[in-house]
């Protein structure tokens, strides 16, 4: 795996995994170790996890485990990704995306800790933080020690925001009851559910965080020095997780949300729109942040990027999603907005689609009332109480100061 251009490597903050080996190498002494991670488990030198770990002669990697889009980031959502064999140091590789998605007990077999290290987004239904929280469940029930390499929140650490997950709507896309955007980390995350005993059956990881060197709450990715590496086949750039939040809730309807384009998740259209009407429609509820822009576009199968998305080589007609400031926008207010505005212009062709809406929202009762035609401000008001009490947990499990 190559290094970062040498342009790249400002080092403002320093990853969890930069900080393992100098601050918590006894973690690893003489211990047999897995490693969970992909193409994103780099050091600010542009080096990878695996290696510096096999390098540091500290320990014996066992296997290797991957999560969605596969261990080297390349596989589109949604498939489904099978074991292999690492070509190099000949240990297993088990994709923890497809039939399995926690690991069993015969992944862990003869692992003394399993070290994860991948980048998140921010956002609840994004997989990787559900990969994390059934590995620690997997870690608990084997007797696994699980040292988490933690990693900025690139969409900042400051905003939450959206329906806690129901436990009625509980999946992959949504594994834990919290808000659709947290505003925490990976490591805070697992914090949180390792002591609050939202593990299976209440069991307890036996979790160490190594803590980043050098991150603030207020950070954008940006502003941390290190290099932007999409974290998945569409989530390009930091533009794209900034409004990613809001604007995955097209998934769940039958709009398109630009797959299969230059701009996923900036782009939301479909054959059927009438442009013009959308945006006078979004026109009645300003949105601080935001521009929008009538566009079409032309969703196209992209190999390992866009397999056959909606209306794919069908022209689709609809609004660009624009950043104007990310500081002041709310982007899952920014989905309820759009969401309305597209129902609103076209109210007989627009479809929510009852399961997979409700279960990125993680409440049916967002999906009622955008089809009762409720303004945007009562729909986000109607989660205020339960991101209040979200609020109060949240705040003993932060690691990081800065607001």
């Amino acid at each position: 795996m190559n290094a970062y251009p040498a342009s790249t490597r400002r080092r403002v903050v320093r990853t969890g995994a930069d900080q393992l080996l100098k601050d918590a190498p006894e973690l690893l002494r003489n211990k047999k170790i897995g490693i969970l991670t992909n193409h994103t488990g780099r050091l600010s030198s542009g080096c990878h996890i695996i290696d510096v770990i096999v390098d540091s002669g500290l320990g014996v990697v066992k296997a290797l485990y991957g999560p969605e889009h596969g261990f080297r980031g390349d596989a589109p959502n949604g498939t489904v990704v099978g074991h292999h064999a690492h070509p190099e140091l000949n240990i297993p590789i088990y994709s923890l995306y497809g039939k399995i998605h926690k690991p069993t007990k015969e992944m862990l077999e003869g692992i003394d800790v399993l070290v994860c290290d991948i980048q998140d987004v921010g956002a609840r239904f994004y997989t990787f933080i559900s990969t994390i929280a059934l590995a620690m469940e997997a870690a608990a029930e084997n007797h696994v020690d699980l040292v988490l390499l933690d990693r900025p929140n690139p969409i900042r650490g400051v905003d939450f925001d959206g329906p806690v997950r129901t436990p009625s709507l509980r999946s992959f896309v949504g594994w834990m009851p919290i808000p659709v955007t947290h505003g925490m980390t990976m490591g805070e995350l697992a914090r949180l559910w390792n002591e609050e005993g939202w593990l299976k059956d209440g069991v307890r990881a036996r979790l160490e965080v190594v803590p980043m060197d050098g991150w603030q709450r207020s950070m954008w990715y940006d502003d941390t020095g290190l290099p932007w590496i999409p974290p998945s086949p569409n989530m390009r750039t930091l533009e794209t997780a900034t409004i990613y939040p809001g604007l995955c809730f097209v998934e769940g309807t039958n709009l398109s949300e630009g797959r299969g384009t230059n701009a996923p998740f900036q782009l939301i259209g479909a054959p059927w729109v009438d442009p013009e009407k959308v945006l006078r429609e979004l026109e009645r509820v300003p949105i601080e942040g935001v521009r929008f822009i009538e566009e079409s576009f032309t969703p196209k199968d992209i190999p390992g990027i866009a397999a056959h998305p909606k209306f794919e080589n069908s022209r689709c007609w609809g609004v660009r999603v624009s950043v104007t400031d990310r500081n002041v926008l709310r982007p899952v207010r920014l989905g309820i907005v759009l969401l309305a505005a597209f129902h609103r212009a076209h109210p007989d062709l627009m479809m929510l689609r009852m399961r997979r809406f409700d279960i990125l929202t993680g409440n049916s009762g967002v999906r009622h009332l955008l089809q009762d035609g409720a303004e945007p401000e009562v729909i986000w008001n109607s989660w205020r109480e339960e991101l209040e009490a979200f609020a109060h947990i949240r705040e003993k499990y932060l690691l990081y100061d800065g607001h």
